[in-house]
């Protein structure tokens, strides 16, 4: 199975680069690359990207309907910013449920790093369903994520992973762009028809 892990980082490559771009077809492609990083992930032991990358599944099925359903009268969704009060209580789900998935692969599994692991583990799950809803922050938490990720996967000796996270720090920089660019133009749209 040591082809897995290099078709998986071409393809997950590929699905946060068209995300990035907010191309529709992100989604069904990132079905296929979390599905074979389920496989590659329990070979290494990291049991909670493990189960990530079942989450993500289905979050790629709401995220591919709430791109071209879930804006205004159930058209395409448009890039906006979350609430001060959002922001915070995503925080508190992300802390929390880390904490509590580390202390379960801690006592209950042989995990290998299992709060580091937990932890961006939950807050990718509250990225990753930033990025459902297209809130331009969503950019940011994968920016905290993806460098912490860099970090663990080198220890693990999952290389290719490894570069995998580097390159996602430049596309959730290129991303972070994009979308605001887009709220930005949003803004302009709405500011235009206001003043007609």
């Amino acid at each position: 199975m040591i082809f897995l892990e290099p078709v998986a980082v071409v393809l997950t490559l590929f699905a946060v680069y068209l995300t990035a771009r907010q191309i529709l077809w992100c989604w069904p492609l990132a079905m296929v690359s979390v599905t074979l990083y389920a496989l590659v992930f329990y070979q290494a032991k990291l049991y909670a990207d493990m189960g990530l990358q079942a989450l993500y599944f289905g979050l790629a099925i709401y995220g591919w309907w709430a791109w071209r359903h879930g804006g205004e009268d159930h058209g395409e969704l448009h890039v906006t910013l979350a609430s001060t009060r959002m922001r915070l209580v995503l925080v508190v789900i992300g802390a929390g449920v880390g904490t509590l998935l580390g202390q379960t692969l801690s006592r209950f599994t042989d995990a290998s790093l299992p709060f580091m692991d937990s932890a961006l583990t939950s807050f990718s799950i509250v990225g990753q369903w930033m990025q459902t809803r297209k809130l331009l922050e969503a950019w940011l938490v994968w920016l905290g994520v993806d460098v912490f990720y860099v970090g663990m996967f080198l220890y693990k000796g999952l290389y290719l992973t490894a570069a995998l996270y580097a390159v996602f720090l430049v596309l959730a920089v290129m991303g972070f762009l994009s979308w605001r660019r887009s709220v930005e133009e949003g803004r302009l749209q709405q500011a235009t028809l206001e003043n007609r």
